[in-house]
């Protein structure tokens, strides 16, 4: 090691010594107008860490690795072991094959596999944090410290929204543990260290730089994910990520990998979204999240322009949780939630992080835009676990609408027509009870309708916010949007009970290629919920 750090320090000075000589050497380039230099541009010097060993060797104790046994399915009915002569090879064979069958307690342990990584929070209490994949179906869990000592873990509590676990030892033995820092300050850039149990080979260090942040790789609804190019690998989800302080900025979760190795795209959780989670599961055994009770979806230029706001931004209401806490609050589809609980919504992913977090019972004042003006409401915030147990977020209403008589309306402006519903259309398009509306029955090829993924079976249910209740209905909506000179419409989509919201151009002009387009039957992107995301539908996200 003295060698090392000899020989290290030699070819500094010997590099420093032959870079000064060359610049002595070197003549200077031109300055004047012809030259591509130029003495105000700055030129970044880059300082990475001389050597981390100090500080991993302060925080290889605190990190675990985990594994886990299942008990084995019993086959039940099993025959007899036949009778042997004694000393018969047979007779140990089919021994050890009707003990593997059968076992004890009416099933045996499997042989402990190693599962994945974790990090100690609490040397007190024992508390371990991973990931909840890690420990998925799990019988029993138990922890391997860095000096190869092993026990059984309690599970406390995990999540699979945020897919976060917590675990606890007891022992007599010494533990280390390690703090979250706070991720929000991390940079783009900043070196970070990744320590973990890739492939079983525990105490793995390996280093990188934050390579982005806030990233959604739709895995749950508060993605919101760090990513790295330090090497991670399978076995390395739920240990930590470190700044160079030796604080926790995230847990390493997930690799974008068409191989199942590393090629330098790693995601964590970051600390500031873990640590609430992980205190809830340390008090509660479970999340309690705050719920708002509203689906939303992107405010889109088309939709801003459409509703008469100056830029993107916020969440637009796209449906309501019947009796939830925004519909008492007297919030409507259409509405464009723009500050909640005094923090703004800058983009709608933002918004279901933002109640989540927000405590139960909480009566906060909630700033939303609707008819070209901004308005104000109280909501008090429930909670989404107890919402998803009563089957709030699931519930569809069973209400029998009339059936509206008429014919098919054609309107050329928008390349749509319209017709009454019929129990026929409500039975091949999937069409809900309680959807009223008007039913798109013709797309036109080539039309921005076509484009945006308009189809046949879809309902119209508002159009500029008013409510519509026959084709006529519609015709006549968007004829007195083209004479007050609009130039967007804005038309709330009904498709197999999902609701969107999407603008159309009134002044657009045909063109010869639009007339050749085949009309476009791919669906839409799934309007993203705030709050009510259940396991079977990921694609959905509530904003709780």
């Amino acid at each position: 090691m003295r060698t090392t750090l000899r020989l290290a320090v030699l070819y500094t000075v010997l590099g420093t010594a032959l870079g000064t000589a060359l610049a002595l050497s070197t003549p200077a380039f031109a300055t004047g107008p012809g030259s591509v230099a130029s003495p105000n541009v700055k030129t970044p010097t880059f300082n990475g860490p001389a050597s981390l060993a100090d500080e991993v060797e302060i925080l290889l104790p605190a990190v675990v690795n985990i594994s886990s046994t299942q008990r084995v399915q019993v086959i039940e009915d099993m025959p007899d072991m036949p009778h042997f002569p004694p000393g018969s090879p047979f007779e140990d064979f089919f021994e050890e094959f009707m003990g593997q069958q059968q076992g004890e307690n009416g099933g045996q342990m499997a042989p402990p596999a190693s599962l994945g990584s974790g990090f100690i929070v609490d040397a007190e209490k024992g508390y371990v944090v991973t990931n909840a994949h890690v420990i998925q179906d799990a019988d029993e869990v138990r922890v391997t410290l860095h000096d190869d000592t092993t026990m059984p873990a309690e599970v406390l509590g995990k999540d699979e929204k945020t897919d976060l676990a917590l675990l606890k030892v007891t022992t007599t033995k010494k533990l280390t543990a390690v703090k979250f820092g706070d991720s929000g300050q991390m940079r783009v850039g900043d070196w970070i260290i990744a320590i973990g149990n890739p492939f079983g080979l525990g105490g793995t260090v390996t280093t990188g730089i934050i390579s982005a942040r806030a990233r959604d790789i739709q895995s749950g609804p508060y993605d919101d994910y760090i990513q790295t190019d330090a090497s991670i690998n399978r076995g390395n989800s739920g240990g930590p990520m470190f700044n160079l302080n030796g604080e926790v900025i995230g847990i390493n979760t997930a690799i974008y990998s068409p191989t199942g190795g590393s090629i330098g795209i790693g995601f964590a959780i970051p600390s500031n979204l873990a640590g609430p989670v992980i205190d809830q599961l340390a008090k509660y055994g479970k999340t309690r999240r705050g719920w708002m009770g509203v689906r939303i979806q992107e405010v889109t230029e088309d939709i801003a322009e459409s509703l008469g706001l100056d830029k993107t931004g916020g969440a637009l209401v796209a449906s309501l949780t019947p009796t939830g806490p925004a519909e008492k609050a007297g919030l409507k589809q259409g509405d464009v939630i723009l500050k909640f609980d005094g923090k703004d919504v800058t983009a709608m992913r933002g918004l279901p992080r933002i109640v989540a977090e927000t405590d139960i019972g909480k009566d906060v004042e909630v700033e939303f835009w609707r008819e070209g003006k901004m308005n104000k409401t109280n909501v008090m915030v429930g909670e989404l676990e107890k919402a998803e147990e009563t089957g709030l977020l699931s519930d569809e209403q069973s209400l029998e609408t009339p059936e509206k008589k008429g014919s098919g309306v054609a309107v050329d402006s928008v390349g749509l027509s319209f017709s009454a519903i019929s129990s026929e259309n409500r039975t091949e398009f999937n069409i809900p009870s309680d959807v009223t509306g008007v039913m798109i029955s013709n797309v036109k090829r080539g039309s921005e309708a076509a484009e945006k993924g308009f189809m046949v079976g879809d309902v119209v249910i508002e159009i500029n916010q008013q409510p519509v209740s026959d084709a006529r209905d519609a015709a006549e909506l968007i004829q007195a949007a083209i004479d007050s000179k609009r130039k967007k419409i804005l038309l709330l989509i009904s498709r197999e009970g999902n609701t969107r919201f999407e603008a159309l151009d009134l002044d657009r002009k045909p063109t010869a290629t639009d007339k050749k387009k085949d009309r476009v039957e791919k669906a839409p992107k799934q309007d993203a919920p705030v709050e009510e995301t259940t396991d079977t539908e990921k694609d959905e996200t509530p904003v709780e």
